[in-house]
C-alpha cells in the first residue's frame, strides 16, 4: 500500500511540474514581444421607439356626460412605434486572431497602439478615431400643469366628484367664451395692445389646458433607443433579429408577444483590395508576426415579418482572409507607419520610406 502511494504521488508530482513547465514557457514566449488579436466587425442595430404613455383623467368617465367627449378611455396605458432605425459598424476582439509582434533589436517597431481589448489599431503611428453615434438625448419636457390651480372656489367645496367635475366643465365653456369675445373684440376689458392681447389669450389656454386633463387625461411621449448587437459569422437566411411589440416595445427573441423582426446574411465573395507588395511571400511559418485582415463583402437584409424593411452592404473581417505582411516593412532599414481600419482590421493607411540613421 506504501509503494503504490509512493508511485501515485511521484506520478502527480511529475505532470504538476510539467504543467508549470509548459505554463513557465507560454510566458517566455510572450514576453519577447507584444501580443494583440484582430478584430471581427460586428453589427449594431439602434431601434429607436416613440413611447406614448397615457394617465386617465380624475373625472374621465364624466367626460361624455358633461363635454360631449367620446372615445376618452379611463384606463391607463402604454404604447410604443418604430420611429427610426439605423446600423452602425464596431470592431471587437476576435479571439481566433492572436498574434505577437516582435518589439527585438531586429525590428523597426517603435510602438502598438491597442484598444482597451488588446486589437491592434496601428503601428508606430496614432491609430483612427472611430465616431460612434451619441445615446439619444430627450429634450427637457414643460413642467406638468396642476388642475387644481385653475379651480374656483364653487369647484373646490363641491361636495361630490360628479358636481366638481360638472363645475370643471361649466368653468371650460366660460373660458371658451371668453376667448371666443376677445378675438371678437365684444370683451368687457379689452387688452391694450397686440401683446397684452396674447399674454391674455395664452392664459385662457393654460387654464383650459390645466381643466381638461381633469376629463381627456395627459399623454406624455418619450423617445428611446433600443441597441441590438450581431455579429455575423455565416450566411444566413432569415434569422431572428429581434422581436417588437406595440405594447412593451424591443422585446426577448423568445416572447411571442412581439413580432418577429428578421435578418439574412449574404456573402457577396467580394474581397477588399490590397498591394501585393505589402504581404509577405515567405512561408506563414517564418512570418515575423505581423497580420492585417482582408475583409470580404456582405449584404444584410432586415426583415419586418416577411416584407422586406432595409439593405445594405458592407465589409466585415470574418468573411475575409488574413494576410501576413512583409517583414521588410519593419525591417530596421525601413521606418513604417501602418493604421488598420478599428472595424475590419484592414490597412487603412500606410507609408514607408527608408530609416534615417
Amino acid at each position: 500500500m506504501c509503494k503504490r502511494y509512493i508511485s501515485r504521488l511521484l506520478v502527480v508530482l511529475f505532470l504538476l511540474t510539467t504543467g508549470f513547465t509548459i505554463v513557465s514557457a507560454q510566458k517566455v514566449n510572450e514576453v519577447e514581444g507584444t501580443g494583440y488579436y484582430l478584430p471581427r466587425t460586428e453589427l449594431r442595430f439602434t431601434v429607436r421607439m416613440e413611447k406614448t404613455s397615457y394617465t386617465p383623467g380624475e373625472y374621465a368617465i364624466y367626460a361624455e356626460k358633461y363635454l360631449r367627449m367620446t372615445n376618452v378611455s379611463t384606463k391607463p396605458s402604454v404604447s410604443y412605434r418604430i420611429i427610426d432605425f439605423k446600423v452602425n459598424s464596431v470592431g471587437e476582439r476576435d479571439t481566433s486572431k492572436f498574434y505577437v509582434a516582435p518589439t527585438d533589436s531586429k525590428h523597426n517597431i517603435q510602438s502598438l497602439k491597442l484598444d482597451e481589448n488588446g486589437t491592434l489599431l496601428a503601428i508606430n503611428a496614432e491609430p483612427k478615431v472611430v465616431e460612434l453615434p451619441e445615446p439619444y438625448k430627450s429634450a427637457p419636457k414643460p413642467k406638468a400643469l396642476n388642475p387644481r390651480d385653475y379651480m374656483t372656489e364653487d369647484i373646490l367645496t363641491a361636495g361630490s366628484s360628479a358636481k366638481m367635475a360638472e363645475l370643471c366643465a361649466l368653468e371650460i365653456y366660460d373660458i371658451r367664451e371668453s376667448r371666443n369675445l376677445l378675438n371678437k373684440g365684444q370683451a368687457d376689458f379689452m387688452p391694450n395692445d397686440g401683446q397684452q392681447m396674447r399674454m391674455m389669450l395664452q392664459n385662457l389656454d393654460k387654464q383650459e389646458a390645466g381643466l381638461m386633463q381633469l376629463f381627456n387625461g395627459i399623454t406624455v411621449k418619450d423617445t428611446i433607443d433600443a441597441v441590438i448587437e450581431f455579429v455575423p459569422t455565416k450566411t444566413t437566411n432569415k434569422q431572428l433579429l429581434f422581436r417588437f411589440s406595440k405594447w412593451m416595445g424591443v422585446t426577448d427573441n423568445d416572447d411571442l408577444a412581439g413580432n418577429p423582426y428578421f435578418i439574412s446574411v449574404e456573402d457577396k465573395l467580394i474581397s477588399a483590395q490590397i498591394q501585393e507588395s505589402l504581404l509577405n511571400a515567405k512561408k506563414l511559418k517564418d512570418n515575423v508576426g505581423l497580420y492585417v485582415n482582408v475583409p470580404g463583402k456582405i449584404k444584410i437584409t432586415v426583415f419586418d415579418g416577411e416584407k422586406e424593411w432595409t439593405a445594405f452592404e458592407l465589409y466585415a473581417a470574418q468573411f475575409g482572409r488574413t494576410e501576413a505582411l512583409s517583414e521588410e516593412l519593419f525591417s530596421k532599414k525601413m521606418s513604417t507607419n501602418l493604421v488598420l481600419n478599428p472595424v475590419t482590421g484592414s490597412i487603412d493607411s500606410i507609408n514607408s520610406d527608408v530609416a534615417k540613421k
